[in-house]
C-alpha cells in the first residue's frame, strides 16, 4: 500500500501549523495558541471511527441490539427518550421512515449489474482513553450530536463502558429530513474531531484532534496484544518480513531507522512548520509555550515503517532477554 504524504504547505491539517511560515507576519489567535499547548503537552487525542452501516432494516435491528446488548443498556433517541427495548428498529420504521427508505432501493444501475441499496444509516463509534469520565463523554457526544445532526439528521446512541476507553455508538440515518444524503468524508472526520474534542474541553476533559503527522506519529502504535500475537505465529507473513529486516539490521550493526523517502518527505514539512510556530511564539513573547515546542521537537521520534518498527521491538525483546539471563548467571 502506497504511503500518504502530507505535504503542510498544501493540505489543511488539523493544526494549520503550515500558514505560519518564517516572516510573514502571522499571529497567533488565543484559540490556536491553545491547540498548539495541547499538541506539544500530549493531550489525550479524541477518536472518532464509522465502523459500517446498514443497507437494510434486519442489519439496523441487529446493530440495535448489539449496542443496546439485546435490551440491556437504554438508547437515547434524538428526542431526549430512553428506550429499553430488543426490537427498537419496529419503532424505527415509522418514526425516521426507514421503511420507505428501505424499499426505495438502488436508484441506478452500473455496467457489473445492480448498483448496492444505499445505506439506510451510518454506524459511527466516540471513544477517548481509558481513565476519561464516562459521563463527560457522553455530555460531550450529546452536545456534538445537537450541534451537528439536531433538525437534520435522525440519531439514536448507547454509552458503553465495559471496556476500558469509554465510547459511545451512534446510529445517524443516512438522509436528511430534506432528503439530503449524508456522505462521511475525510474532511468530515476531521471537522467532526475538532468539534468532539472542543465539547470534551467544555465538560472539563482535556482533549485534542491533530493529525498524527503533525504529532510526529506515523501510524497508531501496535497493540502489545497484536505483537504477541505476531510472535506465537510463526507463519505470519508480515512477521517473518520484520524479522527479516530486524535479522538484517542486527548482522549490518545499523539502527532500525532507515525510514521510507515519503515518510521522511513528510517529516522534513512537519519539522519546518514547527519550526515556523516556535519563532512567531518567540516573536510574540509567548516564550514559555515556545520553549514546550521546542522540547516537542527535539523529542519527536524518528519516522519508521512499520516494519522497522516490528524490528526495534524485537531488538529491545533480545536486549531485555539477554540483560535478564546475565542477571541470573551473576
Amino acid at each position: 500500500m502506497k504511503k500518504r504524504v502530507v505535504d503542510l504547505r498544501t493540505q489543511v491539517p488539523l493544526l494549520d501549523i503550515a500558514n505560519f511560515g518564517r516572516g510573514g507576519g502571522r499571529v497567533l489567535t488565543p484559540a490556536l495558541r491553545e491547540h498548539i499547548a495541547l499538541t506539544v503537552g500530549r493531550a489525550p487525542e479524541v477518536m472518532i471511527k464509522v465502523s459500517g452501516g446498514s443497507r437494510n432494516l434486519t442489519g439496523v435491528g441487529r446493530h440495535f441490539d448489539y449496542i443496546g446488548r439485546q435490551g440491556k443498556l437504554a438508547v437515547e433517541l434524538d428526542t431526549g427518550d430512553q428506550v429499553r427495548a430488543r426490537g427498537l428498529v419496529k419503532f424505527l420504521e415509522g418514526d425516521w421512515d426507514l421503511d420507505l427508505e428501505a424499499h426505495e432501493g438502488p436508484s441506478a444501475r452500473s455496467v457489473r449489474g445492480p448498483r448496492k441499496p444505499m445505506k439506510l444509516v451510518h454506524n459511527i463509534i466516540f471513544s477517548m482513553p481509558a481513565g476519561t469520565p464516562p459521563e463527560k463523554v457522553l455530555r460531550a457526544v450529546r452536545a456534538f450530536a445537537t450541534e451537528e445532526f439536531a433538525l437534520k439528521q435522525r440519531y439514536a446512541m448507547v454509552m458503553h463502558t465495559d471496556e476500558p476507553h469509554p465510547h459511545v455508538h451512534m446510529v445517524v440515518k443516512a438522509v436528511s429530513e430534506r432528503g439530503v444524503r449524508l456522505n462521511i468524508r475525510k474532511a468530515t472526520l476531521r471537522h467532526w474531531r475538532q468539534r468532539f474534542a472542543t465539547r470534551l474541553r467544555e465538560q472539563g476533559v482535556a482533549a485534542n484532534a491533530t493529525e498524527r503527522a503533525v504529532r510526529g506519529q506515523v501510524k497508531s502504535p501496535m497493540r502489545s496484544s497484536s505483537f504477541r500475537a505476531m510472535q506465537r505465529d510463526a507463519s505470519n507473513r508480515y512477521f517473518q518480513r520484520a524479522r527479516s529486516v530486524y535479522t538484517e539490521l542486527e548482522s549490518r550493526g545499523l539502527p532500525p531507522e532507515k525510514s521510507s523517502s515519503q515518510l521522511i518527505e513528510t517529516r522534513r514539512n512537519v519539522l519546518r512548520d514547527w519550526e515556523s510556530v516556535h519563532d512567531i511564539l518567540f516573536r510574540e513573547g509567548q516564550d514559555d509555550l515556545a520553549g514546550k515546542v521546542r522540547r516537542f521537537i527535539d523529542r519527536m521520534p524518528a519516522p519508521r515503517t512499520d516494519k522497522e518498527r516490528i524490528a526495534a521491538a524485537l531488538r529491545l525483546r533480545d536486549a531485555q532477554s539477554r540483560n535478564l539471563k546475565d542477571s541470573l548467571t551473576r
